[in-house]
């Protein structure tokens, strides 16, 4: 059983306790945390993020993300699968992002694997295929059984920076199942 509770904001509502103190995240929880997603774009961005994100706070990626968004081209998977060293040198000369060359290496290498797993379903049929199909005590693991399987899944495919903490989190942001708390004025409401 989960020891988390939550917060009450300044506005009434009850939040998951990391959502509260920074509008950034209160507003990232209140509209778009745990809420499904469409699209093999909106899949590869996730996925670079949380891999940006590794080590990180995830207030300092949200805050980056417009940034991240112009630099790896709005996340469409055929133009960054096409970045070259070149590219690599640019971004790393980019202070709007992390420079971070192992991860942007990552993002490049995962554009790639995503537009050769359309062969294969693609990268939205892949993680959704990854929904846990028994209820899951939020915010109470870090990994699960389906994040890693969804882990390896993505490394056969070509991808890094996919491990079973990052995936978990990615499942929680995507809404492969609710990740609020009970009392969270967001629970049930994806």
């Amino acid at each position: 059983m989960s020891q988390l509770s939550v917060v009450v904001g300044d506005d009434g509502l009850a939040r998951c306790p990391w959502a509260a103190g920074n509008p950034v995240n209160t507003a990232y929880h209140d509209t778009e945390w745990g809420v499904p997603i469409r699209g093999e774009s909106a899949y590869l961005e996730r996925i670079t993020l949380e891999a940006f994100q590794s080590g990180l706070s995830w207030l300092t990626i949200l805050t980056k993300r417009p940034a991240f968004r112009v630099a790896f081209a709005d996340f469409e998977a055929d133009v960054v699968a096409a970045y070259d060293e070149g590219d690599v040198e640019r971004l790393m000369a980019d202070a709007g992002i992390v420079r971070n060359r192992r991860k942007i290496e990552a993002a490049i290498t995962n554009a790639r694997a995503a537009v050769a797993l359309r062969e294969h379903g693609g990268l939205e049929q892949l993680v959704q295929a990854h929904r846990p199909a028994s209820p899951v005590e939020p915010q109470a693991a870090t990994t699960s059984a389906e994040s890693i399987a969804l882990s390896k899944a993505l490394k056969r495919h070509g991808f890094v920076f996919v491990g079973p903490t990052t995936m978990h989190a990615l499942m929680e942001a995507i809404g492969l199942f609710d990740p609020h708390l009970p009392g969270c004025h967001r629970r049930g409401a994806c």
